[in-house]
């Protein structure tokens, strides 16, 4: 990949229906991905455990927007036990980062006791969301921040989450694997749509989180 990759590059290649990523963080080089089968989560079909509920409910976690965003792609790129290297290099954080300051990238966090425990990133173009990687330092911290983006995509008429690739994790969630073909039917019309990421207020509020990121699931 050219090392002269703008955020404005980079926007273009999501549109594409392609990502960056780096063969681990100590490799400074990125390379483009277009999997053939791409991952996404459907917006009616998240899968919300009778355990996640309750920590939704309960409110374990405060839930922020976009407060602590270098924290939350460094946590995400760290070394942890049961992960000794991940794709997340210098250069992503940087690129990433800088979306971030332009409005195009957002991180949703799990504090605890004032300490940031779990959350997620992505970039959003028009009505699509494309989430790039999540973390937990704390049990379901990860989870609950999905539960809460999906509620807030929902309210804000997103049409698209993109999960990138499918693991064992995600598909307890609710995620799928679409062809390359079938994804590009789904993205084209969502990425010229118009979505609001901050029309929803009520993170605060755990019932209107869970009806909203709950819409095949009775939520009792």
């Amino acid at each position: 990949m050219s090392s002269t990759i703008t955020p404005q590059i980079l926007l273009r290649a999501y549109a594409a229906g392609i990502f960056p990523m780096a063969e681990n963080a100590e490799d400074n080089a990125l390379y483009w991905v277009e999997p053939e089968e791409r991952g996404i989560i459907p917006l009616d079909g998240l899968i919300v455990s009778r355990s996640l509920r309750k920590a939704v409910r309960h409110k374990l976690f405060s839930v922020r927007i976009d407060t602590a965003f270098p924290a939350v792609i460094a946590e995400c790129a760290a070394k942890v036990a049961d992960r000794k290297t991940t794709w997340i290099n210098s250069r992503i954080k940087s690129l990433y980062t800088q979306l971030h300051r332009i409005g195009a990238c957002h991180s949703i966090e799990c504090w605890q006791d004032e300490k940031l425990v779990g959350g997620l990133y992505g970039v959003r173009i028009g009505a699509v969301f494309f989430g790039e990687s999540m973390f937990s330092r704390v049990t379901d911290a990860s989870k609950v921040a999905l539960v809460h983006l999906v509620a807030r995509l929902n309210a804000g008429g997103f049409r698209l989450l993109d999960a990138q690739f499918v693991n064992p994790h995600l598909q307890t969630l609710g995620a799928r694997a679409v062809p390359k073909a079938d994804y590009h039917t789904l993205l084209e019309p969502a990425l010229e749509a118009e979505a609001d990421f901050f029309a929803f207020k009520g993170d605060d509020d755990p019932e209107q989180v869970l009806g909203l990121a709950m819409r095949r699931q009775s939520s009792g």
